[in-house]
Formats: structure tokens, C-alpha cells, sequence
């Protein structure tokens, strides 16, 4: 089973996938997760770029930026999902090739029809037909005082954008939820009651 957490910025994705791989595993099942944007992978090569997409004090361009996080999501994808996927296994992956649609696309202005033609010609094809979808929301205002509360408004570049670039992106998420058919949950309750949602979402 393919497995895939997106949303807004202080959604609570991670904690999402903690818990699902928790609840599988407790059933005796192997379970392979990470998150895309690559943060805190313990792939040398993935974190190093990973360190530079995120800095807030760099100077990338905003295509290369959107290349960069296609080498990580594609070096991901093959080195865990793929080998996962082949054995049987569950794989649980926080943020899709969306972020890059919506934060490159329609945050920074690179061309959308780009973003999309270039995922489909590098990202295996299996990639794009996951079991289950969310995009998780929440409203700006929650947003903000989750954001507030992780104390990362600085340090990283769209993290330290400001609250019209944050109200964008939230509006985009609907835009591209829209777009490609996918669920949408309200994030804005606890992590246990977002879970008992997801669940009953998927049918889990």
C-alpha cells in the first residue's frame, strides 16, 4: 500500500505518518516511510540538498529550487518506496510532487505546466497512482499560531515568507485538491483526532 500525507505548512503530516506507521507495524506489518522534503533524512545526499533548498538566506533561482526537490523526491522514491513497494510493504510518504506544483508553481511563479511535464517524464509512473491521498488543511489563522509555535518562521525560506504568501498557498492547496480529485481534511483538531478521521476517511 502506497501511502501519501500532503498539505499546508504546520498541518501536522509527520505526526500523521508516525501514527499510521505505528498503527500498521502494531498489526505486524513492515512499513517504510520519510518524508520528501528530505530534512531529516539520514541520506547524506538527500539532507545536503535538502539544507540547500531550505535555507532562507540563499540565493537559489526559483527553477532550480523546483529541480532540486525533483532529485530528492526521485533519489526517495527509488532508494526506499520502490524496494518497499516490491516486497509487499507499506509505504508512507509526507508531501508529494504537489508541494513543488503549488509552493515553485503557484508561490513563486515557475511555470506550472513545467512543474507537471517534468514529474511525469522523471518520476516512475506507479508514483502518481498512490492508495491513498489527503491533503491536509487548516485555516490561516491556525496556521499561524502552529507556525509560531515551532519557531521556524526563519529558518526556513518558505516558512519565512510572509502571511499573504502563507493565505496563497493555502488557497492553492484547495485549487489543486480540486484539480486532481484528491480528499481534503481538516487538520485543525488534535493529532488523535485528525487520525480517527483519516481512518474513517480511508476506510482503515
Amino acid at each position: 500500500m502506497f501511502i501519501v500525507i500532503e498539505g499546508q505548512d504546520a498541518a501536522g503530516k509527520d505526526a500523521q505518518a508516525e501514527k499510521f506507521a505505528d498503527y500498521f507495524r502494531a498489526q505486524g506489518k513492515n512499513v517504510a516511510h520519510y518524508a520528501e522534503s528530505g530534512t531529516a533524512s539520514k541520506n547524506d545526499f538527500v539532507r545536503t540538498i535538502a539544507e540547500l533548498n531550505y535555507g532562507s538566506k540563499n540565493d537559489i533561482d526559483k527553477r532550480t529550487r523546483a529541480l532540486l526537490y525533483l532529485v530528492n523526491r526521485y533519489e526517495q522514491f527509488k532508494k526506499y518506496a520502490e524496494p518497499a513497494l516490491a516486497n509487499n510493504d507499506i509505504v508512507i510518504i509526507t508531501r508529494y510532487w504537489f508541494s513543488t506544483y503549488i509552493y515553485e508553481g503557484y508561490g513563486m511563479g515557475v511555470s506550472r505546466t513545467l512543474i507537471k511535464r517534468l514529474h511525469r517524464l522523471i518520476m516512475p509512473e506507479h508514483y502518481f497512482q498512490p492508495d491513498k491521498i489527503v491533503i491536509l488543511t487548516q485555516s490561516d489563522e491556525n496556521r499561524q499560531k502552529r507556525m509560531a509555535l515551532q519557531g521556524k518562521r526563519t529558518q526556513e525560506f518558505f516558512k519565512s515568507q510572509d502571511d499573504i504568501f502563507g493565505k496563497k498557498i493555502n488557497n492553492a492547496y484547495l485549487k489543486v485538491a480540486k484539480e486532481f480529485n484528491a480528499p481534503v481534511l481538516d487538520a485543525s483538531g488534535t493529532p488523535d483526532e485528525v487520525f480517527a478521521n483519516l481512518k474513517k476517511l480511508w476506510s482503515i
